[in-house]
């Protein structure tokens, strides 16, 4: 007869679920998606609105990084930056990663249909296939430009909260998808540039390893630059104030300026890459708490 499994050990296991979702992405997306709900409702949402909105998204953001990790259980194990996730540890198998990640879409699904409203369930969906299909099947491993085009998943949260405080889409919302949507590249190529080894020994084609580490910082300059146009918009909505537009403007102009310095830095040091990632966290955390600090009532 088999002993009862031991509180540390059911601990753990549950602790390598959670790491499947990637929960400090997971955390940065939902803040988005709950930044857009206050913007849209110029104010607090209601608190039940808010926790079943964030508890549908936060499920579906973690259910397609699930999936993700077992998509791509063949490279994980040649990346040191992925080695030690639970599939190439060995920890979970790659059956139970795939069916957790479809069963928390799938609850997703229910709560944000039933409990919400279709369109953000609809949304929220969409940026599940979006990841999981657009990018982790079909572009990551093909092109260079697969976090550009597949970057728009992670832009998906901001539509799904506007939607589920008003049952729409509002050009705000766009320019908040845009906002994520130009930050990507620039925040990921700055990680891509010191992992670059880490890709070129799994055989993707991110920026730095097809196209040189020069390109792929002149390139994450002209987005940063993309990035400042698209936040200093959202100001011409009319919901947010003139704090917001000088916090955009400061915070795009400092975002420019870690780009440029990148540009100037020569290879193979990568100190100022590290920098620009460290930052880019920062910067996208700070403008949308800032739309929120600023609102238009």
């Amino acid at each position: 007869m088999n002993a009862p499994a031991r509180p540390s050990s059911l601990l753990s296991r549950l602790g390598d679920y959670v790491a499947l979702t990637k929960p400090r992405i997971v955390l940065l997306l939902l803040i988005t998606g709950a930044c857009a709900m206050a913007v849209a409702k110029s104010g607090l949402p209601a608190p039940r609105l808010l926790l079943l909105t964030l508890l549908g998204l936060g499920l579906s953001c973690g259910g397609a990084n699930a999936v993700n990790m077992w998509y791509d259980r063949d490279i994980d194990p040649v990346m040191v930056r992925t080695q030690r996730r639970p599939i190439p540890a060995g920890r979970i198998q790659p059956r139970a990663a795939l069916a957790f990640g479809i069963a928390a879409q799938a609850a997703s699904l229910l709560i944000l249909g039933a409990f919400v409203n279709p369109l953000a369930a609809l949304l929220s969906l969409t940026g599940f296939v979006y990841y999981v299909f657009v990018y982790t099947m079909w572009l990551k491993r093909r092109t260079p430009q697969n976090i550009v085009i597949g970057g728009g998943a992670g832009a998906f949260p901001p539509l799904v909260g506007w939607a589920a405080v008003t049952g729409g889409v509002g050009v705000a919302a766009i320019l908040m998808f845009l906002i994520i949507f130009m930050w990507t590249p620039p925040h990921f190529w700055s990680l891509a540039l010191y992992k670059d080894e880490d890709y070129r020994r799994a055989g993707i084609p991110m920026m730095p390893v097809a196209r040189g580490w020069q390109t792929t910082k002149s390139q994450s300059l002209a987005y940063s630059v993309l990035l400042l146009c698209a936040s200093v918009l959202l100001y011409w909505t009319g919901v947010v104030g003139l704090l917001y537009l000088f916090a955009a403007m400061v915070l795009g102009m400092v975002f420019i300026g870690y780009s440029l310095v990148l540009l100037r830095e020569p290879a193979p040091e990568v100190k100022w890459a590290k920098r620009t990632f460290r930052f880019s966290l920062l910067y996208l955390t700070a403008i949308f708490t800032v739309m929120v600090l600023n609102m238009r009532h």
